[in-house]
């Protein structure tokens, strides 16, 4: 059996809201909001009884997602938010925009901050990371033609 797609990427917030908005302001349609929450889901997650709340958020081309995850229990138990480019483990999400500046611009009200610059690779992409709410990492992708 091959395999069919990658469904979604998940990422923890304190504040869904916030993130929600974020993620519009990028260009990200919310799919829908739902609590997932009791022991089914926790054998699924090792967590036990567990209570969390849920936003998918969906690419315009409709073909990925965003899973915005706010736990109200189990406690969250560690804070990667802030961990360098280099950090080990899941780092960041990479959206393709059409226009850098003005994405970044727009970001900028809902709170997000350039982590280095914004360079050109080999006249082909215009690239740079930002830290969005909550200190997400993000990267950002404009093809330059």
């Amino acid at each position: 059996m091959a395999l069919k797609r990658m469904d979604n990427v998940g990422i923890v917030v304190e504040d869904l809201g916030r993130a929600i908005d974020f993620f519009r302001e990028l260009g990200l349609e919310l799919e829908g909001r739902a609590a997932v929450e009791g022991e089914w889901a926790g054998r699924i997650t090792g967590l036990g009884d567990q209570h969390v709340e849920i936003a998918m958020m969906r690419t315009p081309d409709g073909h990925s997602r965003l899973e915005l995850s706010r736990f109200l229990a189990p406690d969250v138990v560690a804070d990667h938010r802030n961990a360098p480019v280099n950090a080990l483990g899941y780092l960041r999400v990479m959206f393709a925009v059409d226009d850098l500046g003005d994405t970044l611009e727009r970001l900028h009200t809902h709170g997000a901050e350039l982590v280095g610059e914004a360079v050109d690779y080999k006249d082909v992409y215009r690239l740079c990371y930002i830290r969005g709410p909550e200190g997400i990492l993000i990267g950002l992708a404009q093809e330059l033609s």
